[in-house]
């Protein structure tokens, strides 16, 4: 039961927190943006990190008299993070384009406000948020959750439904078509995770997607 509670907290103190700081005009600020980054995300990254660093330690095997680091610690930038970044990117955007043209289709378009930036600094402040976010949450419902599914007693399969209903609960303040969008995206960045077990590629490729929401929104808003 410890991995759980240990899972719970963890998802209720990051994602459920509160600790978001949001700009009290409803404009985009740098500032709070940067606030963000610095009391939640990048913290709570950190966090995770040495969680799965941890874990894995206790489980090293011994080969030949030398410790071997499991797997999953392996880290490194690799080929495989650009395959799965190709893969993740287009399956992102595909899932963002077909719920967004469904929800226009039935006539509940969604609607969500977003804080557009206004001059170049703004843009890259947002562009390092985009990143720095979708790293935290591919840490956490792909590289934590699903290289921990053996510490839960859960198969593939199993892992990757629980990282799905959470991922898609987070996004569920967008209305019905905002859940739907992230019940698809988590389960292509699942499937691709748990393929090539490659946790840079998807994030950047969710980085990328959410970037591209912001400048689509600022071509043709």
């Amino acid at each position: 039961m410890g991995i759980y509670a240990e899972a719970l907290i963890l998802y209720i103190l990051i994602f459920f927190s509160g600790s978001s700081v949001i700009s009290a005009s409803g404009d985009f600020s740098s500032i709070a943006e940067i606030t963000k980054l610095l009391v939640r995300v990048i913290p709570s990254l950190a966090l995770i990190w040495y969680l799965i660093h941890k874990s894995t330690l206790t489980n090293l095997n011994l080969i030949r008299g030398k410790y071997i680091l499991a797997s999953s610690l392996d880290v490194r930038f690799k080929k495989k993070d650009l395959i799965s970044a190709a893969y993740a990117y287009p399956c992102l955007l595909a899932a963002g384009f077909a719920v967004t043209s469904a929800s226009a289709l039935s006539g509940t378009a969604i609607s969500v406000t977003v804080q557009m930036p206004s001059s170049q600094p703004q843009w890259l402040v947002l562009c390092v948020s985009c990143l720095l976010s979708a790293y935290l949450e591919e840490s956490y419902f792909r590289f934590y959750l699903l290289s921990k599914r053996d510490e839960m007693n859960m198969n593939a399969f199993g892992a990757l439904i629980l990282s799905v209903i959470l991922f898609s609960v987070c996004h569920i303040y967008g209305g019905p078509w905002t859940f739907l969008n992230a019940v698809i995206s988590g389960t292509f960045l699942g499937f691709i995770f748990l393929k090539y077990n490659a946790i840079h590629g998807l994030a950047i490729a969710h980085g990328l997607y959410n970037i591209s929401v912001y400048v689509i929104n600022a071509v043709f808003n």
